[in-house]
């Protein structure tokens, strides 16, 4: 019997996918290899101070314990390296952000994440300085392209994978048991990014998106360790390139590249980095978003084998285990889901 339909292998699906498959369910995982996911172009980056105030992420120290713990996991798994503890270099512009930053470095709660005396490395040489910088330790960068992929190829040695597109007009319920092109899964997990503001069960939800543009660049002869926040972010990849982005877009007609985000990103990057670079990829994808900027994760009203766990958005790598280990827990009764992240709080 199969227990569990994922449908969305990206970062959510993926995740789900190892919990389940740990507590020993069977899982089947749909996916049509969508190219414009948010997974395969997203820097991954854990970020615990965040924002122009400067402010612990939200429950940063309950989700960075899970992320390292289920990232090794997936890199043991798999065999492959994806999760690279990388200190954050965040620019400080002017006196008030400095002087706002010292107050946090003053703060007990913040002493984890906040190292006393920046060190710049090759960033001090090579780039045009700001007027101060301030430096997160704890951060990291997890490459959600390689994970999504590799996992990808895991799934499919198990023959737990099904490669296509999700079908609704192939769902129908005996009772109030699904079936999918003659399987019957006993729930149905749905875990589709931005596409699902077109999900017919879950659509009503306040889902709304946001179109990235990213670039990945060459650097010739420079070799970057951390992460370095101006403006816009420059992460080392494992690739050996370098991930500038982010360009939003809350307006969008499709997920394509756009000449306007391309020069936008390539003019914040010349605005502080002397080397010369070449821009050797470019790509756009829609994160999905929620209006109170926590993810969405419960159970349909009227079809109890159906469930959601979705918009982890902008901060999905450190927000995913923790959130995926929640869910899997709650399937399997052994948890409610926080009232924080329970569609419910929509009713």
């Amino acid at each position: 019997m199969l227990d569990y339909l994922i449908v969305g292998q990206g970062l959510a699906g993926s995740l789900l996918a190892h919990e389940l498959l740990k507590a020993g369910q069977t899982v089947l995982v749909v996916d049509g290899g969508h190219q414009g996911a948010a997974s395969k172009v997203a820097a991954g980056i854990i970020n615990p101070i965040t924002g122009r105030r400067y402010v612990k992420s939200w429950r940063i120290d309950e989700l960075l314990p899970a992320a390292r713990e289920i990232y090794r996991e997936l890199e043991t798994q798999m065999g492959v390296s994806i999760f690279n503890e990388r200190n954050i270099l965040r620019a400080l512009f002017n006196q008030r952000e400095e002087n706002d930053w010292q107050l946090r470095m003053a703060d007990e709660s913040y002493a984890p994440f906040l190292r006393t005396h920046p060190d710049l490395e090759k960033y001090h040489s090579q780039t045009i300085p700001a007027f101060a910088y301030g430096e997160v330790t704890q951060s990291a960068q997890v490459d959600l392209p390689r994970l999504v992929v590799e996992y990808r190829y895991w799934l499919q040695s198990r023959a737990s994978l099904l490669d296509e597109t999700f079908d609704f007009d192939a769902l129908s319920f005996e009772g109030e048991a699904p079936v999918y092109k003659g399987l019957r899964p006993r729930r149905i997990v749905f875990c589709e990014g931005y596409r699902g503001a077109a999900n017919p069960f879950f659509g009503h939800l306040p889902f709304g998106g946001a179109k990235g543009e990213v670039l990945h660049v060459d650097i010739p002869g420079i070799f970057f360790v951390k992460m370095l926040k101006h403006r816009v972010f420059i992460v080392p990849l494992t690739s050996g390139l370098y991930w500038v982005g982010s360009a939003y877009e809350w307006q969008y007609p499709d997920d394509l590249p756009t000449t306007e985000g391309r020069a936008y990103l390539e003019e914040r990057l010349r605005d502080f980095l002397k080397p010369s670079f070449r821009v050797e990829d470019h790509l756009a994808a829609v994160r999905p978003t929620v209006k109170d900027r926590r993810p969405f994760l419960g159970q349909h009203p009227a079809h109890p084998a159906l469930y959601l766990f979705n918009g982890l958005g902008t901060k999905g790598a450190s927000l995913g285990p923790f959130f995926a280990r929640q869910m899997a827990d709650y399937l399997l009764g052994r948890r409610p889901v926080d009232r924080e992240v329970d569609i419910r709080r929509f009713d």
